[in-house]
């Protein structure tokens, strides 16, 4: 069985043959109650896009575009990983190489089980779990699914940190989700406040896509969950009349987490989770003041931005550090923390920030003149 596809190297024309200009796609293998058994990331280089298959569906699209629209492919299976390449004659290479899978995974699970004691415990039928896919019926975690699992227990310790802010609210505590995806933390943390802490909360999830808000209010509807729902729409142009008291964004694409930022200062929310992510604005500004020559030659930043890749990475910690520097000029509390291991995701930076209401002097970081850049919403 495949567990996982990655195609990337996509042909020139790769937007006449897919509509689009995507640069990857990973696919990976699920449990859906619905009859699709995997799920497809598309990625442009500034969007990502959903889609799920069933197996014919998968075979098709692997015979159509499998080392031809995208030249370089990595397939894994239960037994060996599979590695076509495909030149630009179109001769393909392909390369195999035995996976002791199971028993590595086996091994990686139980270590990481004696290491760790999970709010969600392996064990317990958990139903969001089970009918996203995660977690079987008899409450086993999927083994494809395991870092999502970890991923999820991760951000409940956050939200458990910040519970003693809410211990004497009158009122539930309302909860919004930027980018929600498939909303595998908002699950978690309705489950978590409403079945093990017995604390009552309102959560509401916000994405782009309409596949993935239909998917989520499915759940909702399956499992008859309460206070919980889901909106299409964009984080620039949301409105609510309610001041949320948490807001959390998990990989919320470029400028959408600034502008979840934004709207938490605006609506004084007491407690910001955030994990950015796809951090291009200042990047692509740096890369076009290279190419017009704005930057001096004896610029003390050349190093830094002679290569794309550390560019890319340097761009990434200037916009999270000013990110933070920004939400403390706005009256925040705010820790960098990691989120999860770097070996699971690179986008492991959490800005964690709660409201104090002692404002600082708002200034514009040297460092911005020194760049000649000037970010889009927080300065």
């Amino acid at each position: 069985m495949i567990l996982s596809v990655t195609l990337s190297k996509p042909v020139a024309n790769i937007e006449t043959i897919m509509g689009k200009p995507y640069q990857k796609i990973k696919i990976t293998a699920e449990n859906s109650s619905e009859g699709s058994a995997w799920f497809a990331e598309f990625f442009t280089k500034t969007q990502v896009f959903h889609k799920h298959f069933s197996q014919n569906e998968l075979d098709e699209f692997l015979s159509k575009h499998e080392g031809t629209t995208f030249r370089n492919s990595v397939k894994r299976t239960e037994k060996e990983e599979i590695t076509i390449l495909t030149n630009k004659k179109g001769k393909q290479t392909e390369l195999r190489k035995a996976l002791n899978y199971q028993k590595n995974l086996f091994t990686a699970q139980n270590k990481d089980k004696l290491t760790r004691n999970y709010i969600l415990q392996e064990g317990n039928v958990i139903p969001f779990l089970v009918l996203s896919g995660i977690m079987t019926s008899d409450g086993k975690v999927v083994s494809s699914k395991y870092n999502k699992f970890r991923q999820i227990n991760r951000f409940l310790e956050f939200i458990d940190d910040v519970l003693p802010e809410f211990a004497d609210n009158s009122k539930p505590v309302h909860i919004i989700d930027f980018g929600c995806g498939k909303s595998y933390l908002t699950f978690a943390v309705h489950y978590f406040l409403n079945e093990i802490k017995k604390i009552p909360c309102i959560i509401e999830g916000l994405d782009l896509k309409e596949d993935v808000i239909d998917y989520c209010n499915n759940i909702v509807k399956k499992l008859d969950l309460k206070n919980i729902g889901f909106k299409k729409g964009s984080i620039e142009s949301y409105k609510d009349a309610q001041n949320p008291d948490i807001i959390i964004t998990l990989h919320a694409c470029d400028t959408a987490t600034d502008y979840a930022l934004k709207y938490a200062v605006e609506k004084n929310t007491k407690i910001i989770l955030s994990v950015p992510c796809c951090q291009h604005q200042i990047n692509s500004q740096l890369e076009k003041n290279q190419k017009d020559r704005i930057l001096a030659a004896d610029s003390p930043f050349e190093p830094l931005l002679k290569h794309g890749l550390i560019r890319e990475k340097f761009s990434s910690l200037l916009t999270d550090a000013l990110r933070a520097q920004w939400l403390e000029q706005q009256g925040y509390k705010v820790q960098l923390l990691e989120f999860i291991d770097e070996e699971h995701t690179p986008k492991n930076l959490l800005i964690r920030a709660k409201k104090t209401g002692m404002d600082k002097k708002n200034s514009r970081p040297p460092v911005l003149d020194l760049l000649k850049i000037q970010p889009e919403l927080w300065t």
